[in-house]
């Protein structure tokens, strides 16, 4: 019988029969007793349906699926209550998902054909005769006017549970290759963000059996911000769509009355970042055994064990779209925690925590007087992963950023920065970045640079770090700050050890007057005689060294990572160095200058394999930095004569 046939044949008989009850004579009383039964039968099938509870549940053998029959999949198109969505079976599509994964494919009726398969639905439960068979999670095609989905069986998304749901203390989550996803940060992921504009999906694509896309809802997020990222996102799968979260999000405690959410067929989201901006996956509950909550039908993304706060949602409408249909919905309070992201599903627990990290951040506008103008605190959490969260970084502060009425394109950001850890130590970074003549936005780099960082610590190859805290200040400084190392000169190039030298240095900045500053230089006691150079640099002429140390030890623990990423100079300081034409070498964290021939010789680089040394012919020594609030480019040396 046809879906539509099955909804009004009942309600059309029963209106036949009604003006039979009319009659003084009792209607049990001349009726036969097989029209009793075929009465009784229909007032039972116009009953309404019962939606899902927690629980147990029995499945319904794959063995004895067919095509022809008739499930109900049950979503929620408004609010919290899901509706029943009458499923005709085509059949059993023979290892569709991968090999001896099989996929139920079935027609959509009811609201489902006329919304199509839509983002959201993922998870859906559907039932053959009160049995649960599995959840609706691919859709088939994206122009076809029928609402054709792929349907998960529940044996494979209930092998999730056999899965050990801890992670080990420290462990690391391997590298997901997602196109260039191992590249290093910020010049490789900022890459990636502005090239995933510019390329397109395979024109073949909406004719393969592909997983619902998984609406990232963005609340409190800037169009801008949606556009620059986006792509990025679609190529892995994510659907960015608005969305919303309320007050009770600004916490990853389990909200009261956890006990009794995520009802089958309810909505589901997994939290990436909650607080004044929030970033949530929706998708839809497909079992719930009063404990454990299995969702979605297909992976989020596909990240094994992990720990990220599950919450509730409500749907308040659903985008109807041959092309792109989705839920529009709110993540409304964390009820638990995912711990399992797999092929054919997610898993989280009810009751339970996951980590976050809590990121304060000021941004601040100054006016053409450096005169504050107005400030904004922004406080929210990020997802704890050594993939996701420098990601996530980069997106919070390339947003609080672009949120601003004072936003500007020829703009500097002046950036400070700290990151707390669980053992006390601290990064304490700072950084100026004006817009230059390139492609990208400033802002981006400076987040793509603050993402860096992030990378580096999550990426360390020894233990993960436990961050407690991190605060940022932005200030935007209404004009192009950078200034380029021009000319110097010191009053003297002959001198003796103890000696002081006065040194002017001349910077040509964007637009406006050259910039001057005077500064002496003592020179050391202890330096040999011979001919040195005093170097006038920009930072990034001396944070090259510990990036050669960083790229040549494989082996760096998070205490040495922390350690030299607080080595790592600021853009807005003109720095004074020393270089002597003895050797230098460089090892982990520690820099040993000065060497005689004799210890060089006896340090041995090949016996710590993965700890390599970076061995320098010429020891760079520095002596001041003077600060500005300009970006520093540029270097120049000046010959130095010791007697």
């Amino acid at each position: 019988m046809r879906p539509v046939l099955r909804v009004f044949l009942p309600a059309l008989l029963a209106a036949l029969i009604l003006p039979a009850q009319t009659s003084p004579t009792p209607p049990n009383a001349s009726a036969s007793p097989s029209l009793q039964r075929a009465a009784s039968g229909i007032a039972r099938e116009a009953r309404p349906m019962e939606a899902p509870r927690a629980g147990a549940v029995e499945t319904f053998p794959l063995s004895q699926l067919k095509p022809g029959m008739q499930a109900t999949a049950w979503t929620v198109f408004l609010g919290n209550d899901a509706e029943p969505v009458p499923i005709e079976i085509i059949g059993l599509w023979k290892n569709a998902w991968g090999p001896r994964q099989d996929i139920i494919l079935g027609k959509m009726g009811g609201k489902a054909a006329e919304t199509n398969v839509a983002g959201g639905m993922s998870g859906s439960p559907v039932y053959i005769d009160g049995k649960l068979v599995g959840a609706v999670s691919l859709r088939l095609s994206v122009f076809s006017p029928d609402a054709i989905c792929g349907i998960t069986p529940i044996e494979q998304m209930l092998e999730i549970n056999e899965f050990d749901d801890t992670l080990p203390p420290g462990a690391k989550v391997p590298e997901k290759a997602v196109n260039t996803a191992s590249v290093k940060l910020p010049d490789g992921l900022a890459r990636q963000v502005m090239a995933a504009g510019s390329q397109l999906s395979s024109p073949l694509a909406g004719a393969q059996l592909t997983p619902i896309e998984t609406p990232l809802a963005f609340s409190g997020f800037t169009d801008d911000t949606l556009d620059t990222f986006g792509p990025m996102l679609r190529q892995m799968g994510l659907q960015p769509v608005r969305g919303g979260a309320g007050a009770a999000m600004n916490t990853a405690k389990p909200a009261a009355g956890w006990e009794d959410s995520l009802r089958p067929g309810a909505p589901v989201a997994g939290v990436l970042v909650s607080g004044d901006m929030s970033i949530t996956g929706l998708g839809t509950v497909t079992y719930n055994d009063g404990k454990r909550v299995l969702a979605f039908g297909h992976p989020f993304f596909n990240l094994g064990p992990v720990s990220m706060p599950m919450a509730k949602g409500e749907v308040l409408m659903v985008l109807s779209s041959k092309f792109q249909p989705n839920k529009i919905a709110n993540a409304t309070e964390v009820v638990g925690a995912l711990r399992q992201d797999r092929h054919s599903g997610i898993m989280g627990v009810l009751g339970e925590s996951a980590e976050m990290v809590p990121v304060a951040v000021k941004v601040r506008s100054f006016d053409e007087k450096n005169q504050l103008r107005k400030e904004k605190d922004l406080g929210f959490q990020v997802f704890v992963h050594q993939k996701w969260t420098p990601v996530l970084m980069m997106m919070t502060l390339f947003n609080s950023i672009n949120g601003l009425n004072d936003f500007m394109d020829d703009a500097t950001y002046r950036f400070q920065g700290s990151i707390e850890f669980e053992n006390n130590q601290k990064i304490e970074l700072s950084t100026i970045r004006p817009q230059e003549d390139l492609p990208m936005p400033a802002h981006l780099m400076l987040a793509g640079w603050w993402a860096d960082k992030f990378n580096q610590l999550f990426q360390n190859s020894v233990n993960a770090p436990r961050v407690r805290s991190v605060d940022m200040t932005v200030d935007l400084l209404p004009e192009r700050r950078i200034a380029a190392i021009e000319n110097a000169w010191m009053d003297k190039s002959e001198v003796q050890p103890g000696d002081t030298v006065n040194v002017k240095v001349f910077l040509r900045p964007y637009r406006g007057k050259r910039l001057e500053r005077s500064f002496a230089v003592k020179i050391p006691a202890q330096i040999p005689a011979g001919e040195h150079r005093l170097l006038l640099s920009d930072a990034d002429t001396l944070n090259r060294q510990q990036t050669l140390v960083r790229n040549a030890n494989k082996h760096l623990d998070l205490n040495r990572t922390v350690s030299l990423l607080n080595q790592e100079r600021s853009n807005n300081k003109l720095y004074v160095s020393l270089v002597q034409s003895s050797p230098s070498i460089y090892k982990e964290d520690k820099v040993m200058p000065r060497l005689p021939a004799s210890v060089l010789n006896a340090i041995n680089p090949t016996k710590d394999a993965g700890r390599s040394t970076v061995n320098l012919s010429q020891t760079i020594e520095q002596m001041a930095a003077i600060p500005f609030d300009y970006m520093i480019d540029g270097s120049l040396a000046l010959r130095l004569q010791v007697d």
